[in-house]
């Protein structure tokens, strides 16, 4: 076989190959517009303005949280004892100054305001964070169990003109999720041992 008809052959392969991730990719991208209409459902609820309390210790009402945005995208985090929330979190600080041009961005989870000041610290989070113990708010939104079990994932709020808060989405958060890209890196690294990323 000529070094000709060799190169055809490769590269009429390698030309089928992207054909069929162009195909995925416009799949995967139809599929996750059909998602976010259903998360909008999902999520879509009247809140009542909880009152949560800042690294202070400070009261602060979820009204308050938007700052003078009209939206506020609230991530529901289990606390320093979760490394993959911890993962999440950090991904979220590095990013954090884009998400905030578009709306009000913010943490929050079950530790005491002084353990969620230290840890935040340590991990130098530029994200503003909230603590919820004392409140119903992380379980009232779907995120901790009747044995006070807790679940990662997202909320977004809509204020409107007259105060009023309203959930308008919600997700939750997994290994492989839409919202840490080291899972999609993981991805592409040869198994060690046939061991996916979630077999941990």
């Amino acid at each position: 076989m000529g070094s000709k008809e060799k190169k055809s052959k490769k590269t009429s392969f390698g030309s089928k190959i992207e054909t069929k991730l162009r195909k995925l990719e416009e799949d995967i991208a139809a599929s996750r517009k059909k998602m976010v209409k259903l998360l909008a459902k999902a999520g879509a609820r009247d809140v009542e303005d909880y009152e949560m309390k800042d690294t202070a210790g400070n009261p602060v009402k979820l009204s308050e949280m938007f700052g003078d945005k009209e939206n506020l995208i609230l991530i529901h985090n289990m606390g320093r004892s979760c490394s993959y929330c911890t993962l999440w979190a950090d991904g979220f600080s590095g990013v954090s100054y884009f998400i905030e041009k578009k709306a009000a961005f913010a943490l929050t989870s079950p530790d005491s305001p002084e353990v969620q000041k230290e840890f935040a610290e340590s991990r130098g989070w530029k994200l503003k964070t909230y603590s919820t113990a004392g409140s119903t708010f992380t379980k009232d939104m779907g995120y901790q169990d009747e044995k006070g079990g807790y679940w990662p994932g997202v909320s977004v709020f809509h204020k409107e003109s007259d105060g009023k808060v309203k959930r308008i989405a919600k997700d939750f958060f997994g290994p492989g999720d839409f919202y840490s890209s080291p899972f999609h890196l993981f991805d592409l690294l040869p198994k060690e041992n046939g061991k996916d990323y979630d077999d941990e």
